[in-house]
């Protein structure tokens, strides 16, 4: 059986229960050594075959995930986050499907998660923004047109954009086609890790905050009114208005 589980934003403990379980029982872990931090890998028990897949091709991996399942073993696929935000793991899971192998997913909790707690934030404020655009920069990896940068900015919504600390200059200037220069932006640096940075700043002087602080990889970049002062109460805790569980004083 292979289980793909999410390792979490980075501190291992914030793995999920399961996710710790499987990787205590794994006979074989194959973990994305880029971005998984190499901590996970201490309760690993003796003899677990480990591999780490950031030298690895997608030949490679398949291959070590096949041969331990065929001779009986039980292989986790570790990746960071949650497997199901840019884990590249729909092109794994085809493959395994083709051969007939089983598998299943343990979800983790993102890196998105992992940097809004690291700013004590709440993404969806009354008033301010109900939805969450999480998204990437064209890069070496392209996007969808319709998906550009500047097109999401003008939405106005909470962004986080994964994979693009180290192109601050040129997603300013995309974020700058729908977010005012003094609207508020943040760079969080590896999320739950012990070398983790928390930069707040505005979306006009955030390539000058990444530079300034050395950041060009392994970081989020949030942006929106979310980040400000100003927001509405939520109506859940309000005296006035009425839920399933309790009268409100409104008319």
């Amino acid at each position: 059986m292979i289980h793909f589980v999410g390792a979490g934003p980075g501190a291992p403990d914030l793995i999920t229960l399961r996710g710790a379980q499987l990787l205590r029982q794994a006979d074989c872990i194959v973990y994305a050594g880029s971005l998984v931090d190499p901590r996970h890998l201490e309760g690993a028990k003796a003899g677990c075959e480990i591999h780490n897949s950031a030298a690895m091709t997608l030949d490679e991996v398949i291959a070590v995930l096949e041969r331990v399942h065929r001779s009986g073993g039980l292989v986790v696929r570790l990746h960071t986050g949650d497997p199901s935000i840019y884990g590249a793991i729909r092109e794994q899971m085809d493959r395994l499907s083709q051969a007939g192998i089983p598998f299943d997913v343990c979800p983790g909790v993102s890196s998105f998660c992992g940097a809004a707690a690291a700013l004590k934030a709440e993404y969806t404020l009354p008033g301010v923004s109900q939805s969450v655009i999480i998204t990437r920069r064209a890069g070496r990896t392209p996007v969808p047109e319709r998906e550009r940068i500047a097109s999401l900015a003008a939405h106005g919504a909470a962004m986080v954009v994964f994979l693009s600390a180290g192109m601050t200059k040129a997603l300013q200037q995309e974020l700058l086609e729908g977010y005012a220069a003094d609207s508020p932006a943040a760079i969080v640096y590896k999320a739950s890790w012990p070398q983790e940075k928390v930069l707040r700043c505005t979306v006009g002087t955030l390539a000058q905050t990444a530079a300034a602080h050395e950041v060009s990889n392994h970081a989020l970049i949030l942006v929106g009114g979310f980040l400000g002062e100003d927001y509405e109460l939520s109506r859940l805790y309000d005296p006035a208005f009425t839920t399933a569980f309790r009268q409100g004083t409104e008319a």
